[in-house]
């Protein structure tokens, strides 16, 4: 599945809802899956972990959405086969 089809499978499961709050509420909720995925990984349950990894991918698509934003678009404008920093691939930035 691509970027842009997983945009448009959250969006018919939950636009009717997300729409209806402000970009706001919909990135604290966003946050409180990054919260979720933390606490996944430092409890080393490989099932949550994958389950709160698709929460918070969920969450940032329909923050994007509320935004406008085509992340399908920005991230391949951003990352296009090399690192946007150093523009290598794979990345020769020092010290990361």
């Amino acid at each position: 599945m691509q970027i842009g089809e997983f945009e448009d499978m959250v969006g018919r499961i939950y636009w009717h809802r997300d729409s209806r709050r402000s970009v706001e509420q919909n990135y604290i909720h966003l946050v409180e899956e990054v919260g979720e995925l933390g606490s996944a990984i430092v409890g080393g349950d490989r099932a949550s972990i994958e389950e709160e990894l698709a929460d918070t991918l969920a969450w940032l698509v329909t923050v994007a959405a509320v935004l406008k934003v085509d992340l399908d678009r920005v991230a391949t404008r951003r990352y296009n086969n090399a690192c946007p920093k150093c523009r290598s691939l794979p990345c020769r930035c020092a010290g990361l």
